[in-house]
């Protein structure tokens, strides 16, 4: 028999992404991998407010190993509210990361 409260039983009703299963698997163990496992996570990271007016559009990767991050928001009328939680975005994204990993935030409309 199996336990129906074991995370490791649960299936998805689509298919997944290599990247989606194994973020789902790292998420169990407390791990955290990659800019696509920001994007699977995006509005567990951020708060209400941010996540539910913005989506992760593009992430680049700099020479340097940080990110520049664009953000689109559902309304192009919001951009403007966003630049100004900037340093917010920044903030939870590097501690979600554990260290500095934000180089530029933009916005696309």
């Amino acid at each position: 028999m199996s336990n129906p409260e074991n995370k490791f039983s649960m299936r998805a009703k689509r298919p997944q992404t290599i990247a989606g299963a194994l973020g789902g698997l790292l998420k169990i163990f407390g791990a955290r991998a990659s800019d696509s496992d920001l994007v699977a996570r995006w509005g567990e990271i951020m708060p209400r407010d941010i996540a539910d007016v913005a989506q992760i559009c593009a992430i680049k990767k700099t020479p340097n190993k940080k990110y520049n991050i664009v953000l689109r928001p559902t309304n192009p009328a919001l951009a403007l509210e966003l630049s100004y939680k900037k340093d917010e975005i920044k903030k939870q994204i590097d501690k979600y990361f554990g260290y500095d990993a934000v180089e530029k935030i933009s916005f696309r409309r």
